[in-house]
């Protein structure tokens, strides 16, 4: 898996709630994205481990039928 539809998910999330500082909600979501985003290679090594475990064999399942 690659790190780019992970981040379009975060930020399309973000997005969707818009942007209020007092919500928890959007601030994880912010950061989540912002810490991501920072640390791209980081994330990318957590994702092929997770990818090597089978954890998004039911995605990727699903997006070839």
């Amino acid at each position: 898996m690659k790190i780019e539809p992970f981040l379009a998910e975060l930020n399309r999330a973000r997005q969707d709630i818009g942007k209020d500082p007092a919500d928890i909600e959007w601030l994880a979501l912010h950061h989540a994205f912002c810490f991501i985003s920072y640390k791209m290679n980081d994330f990318q090594k957590y994702l092929d481990e997770a990818e090597s475990n089978g954890d998004f064999d039911e995605y990727k399942a699903e997006l070839d039928s």
